[in-house]
């Protein structure tokens, strides 16, 4: 049944988004109506905008290498706004030079592509970035707190910034305007394959399923590595999501990699497992979301020139909740299997954290990982996600790009054509989880 917005949810909701401002940035001179920023517009938390982490991209390019190295022009700008979904506007181009340019935001969430613009040629693109922190605003006025790892506290997923990173081969921005949205969001449920990988070879497919929603739609990301279903919700993860979640939004899960390691009283794919899945989509539902289930990738884990099956009964237990409880499901295990099976047992490496020593700053030994994805595999994964949500005709399939083309696993894109600029973040230690 279709849900919609009680004219007191949608009081508050209108009422939330009044009180964050719209920005309007020029980076040019062109927009005399808007804030001209200028090289001395470091963002600071008395100043609220500016450009930021000037001096870790100075300290990355001492480190560059043969394989590793960043694009002139390349920064970041940050804006302090309230937790929310925010429309960014983003004009590239120069009155001087033909640009390249390339548009993530936070922790390398994918907006724009390689944008290519003439010498005097402009360009608009919009999207929806989803911004939060940890605090947690319950329902009777108090508030908790989303107990986030270590290595999460320096990530740009937690912070009170909405940060655009302006990357490409030759990057050239105009002008950069954000405004405050209602909007469905997506939110994601999920563990290392999932979550917005920050550092760089690091990629999941959360931050690359971004590029695929129009203005329409956000992706609000809460997945982090190393987590299970049920430590994600120990952690309130899901509490948080629940404070937010709305009728219209939709909450993907993809849990299995590492419940499948869990040795504590209870544990099991038919037991604490499938108890769990049932206790997000009871929890979900009651707020009128829409829970969405996807089995787990694969690991690159060959028997011969087949995939050999590594996640136990767990597939089978989210299939199972998924029939019994009327979840739609994403066979994101099916299709990975035939991923990694087109691509062969070599190729297949070029999808994943697979790199010789000295690749990266202070990489001493080769990476030879065959579960986290690199930028690659991870937009690869996320194009599957789009057709699970295309051969599911669900409603949300008006939010998706329609330069979407059909993809088929059977037959992946070629690992050598795909352009990616790194970023300053840098990471040598393998992600939790496995």
């Amino acid at each position: 049944m279709a849900h919609k917005l009680s004219p007191v949810l949608l009081s508050l909701f209108l009422s939330a988004t009044a009180q964050a401002q719209t920005y309007n940035f020029s980076f040019d001179g062109r927009d005399k109506t808007a804030t001209q920023v200028t090289a001395t517009d470091v963002f600071t938390d008395a100043k609220g905008y500016g450009y930021d982490f000037a001096d870790i991209i100075a300290e990355a390019k001492k480190l560059q290498t043969d394989t590793y190295k960043l694009t002139e022009g390349l920064f970041y700008f940050s804006v302090a706004v309230p937790d929310g979904n925010y429309k960014v506007t983003v004009t590239v181009g120069s009155k001087k030079k033909k640009a390249s340019t390339t548009v993530r935001a936070e922790s390398r969430r994918l907006y724009v592509y390689d944008a290519e613009t003439k010498k005097g040629e402009f360009k608009t693109y919009s999207f929806v970035v989803n911004k939060r922190n940890t605090t947690i605003h319950l329902p009777d006025g108090k508030t908790d707190v989303v107990k986030i790892k270590p290595r999460e506290k320096t990530a740009l997923l937690w912070d009170d910034k909405l940060t655009i990173e302006i990357n490409g081969d030759a990057p050239a921005c105009s002008q950069i305007k954000i405004e405050p949205v209602v909007v469905p969001t997506l939110f994601l449920c999920g563990n290392s394959t999932v979550v917005d990988q920050d550092k760089e070879p690091w990629a999941s497919w959360g931050q690359m399923f971004t590029y695929w929603l129009t203005d329409e739609a956000a992706v609000a990301n809460y997945a982090e590595s190393g987590l299970t279903a049920s430590s994600f919700y120990a952690q309130n993860r899901l509490k948080k999501i629940l404070t937010l979640a709305k009728p219209g939004d939709y909450v993907f899960i993809e849990f299995g990699h590492n419940d499948q390691k869990e040795k504590n009283a209870g544990a099991g794919a038919y037991y604490n497992f499938a108890h769990i899945l049932k206790t997000y989509v009871d929890q979900i539902r009651e707020k009128g979301a829409t829970p969405i289930f996807v089995t787990p990738t694969q690991r690159r884990a060959w028997d011969g020139n087949k995939i050999k099956e590594t996640h136990g009964q767990y597939p089978d237990a989210m299939r199972f909740v998924a029939k019994d409880l009327g979840v739609q499901l994403i066979e994101l295990h099916d299709m990975t299997r035939t991923f990694f099976e087109a691509m062969g047992v070599e190729d297949s490496k070029h999808s994943l954290v697979h790199y010789p020593a000295g690749t990266f700053p202070n990489q001493a030994s080769k990476f030879e990982d065959n579960t986290h994805w690199n930028p690659f595999g991870a937009f690869e994964i996320s194009k599957m996600i789009v057709k699970g949500i295309k051969d599911l005709n669900l409603p949300l399939v008006k939010y998706i790009r329609p330069d979407y083309q059909d993809y088929n696993p059977a037959q992946p894109d070629d690992w050598k054509t795909f352009h990616w600029n790194c970023g300053p973040f840098i990471d040598i230690v393998k992600p939790d989880g496995n």
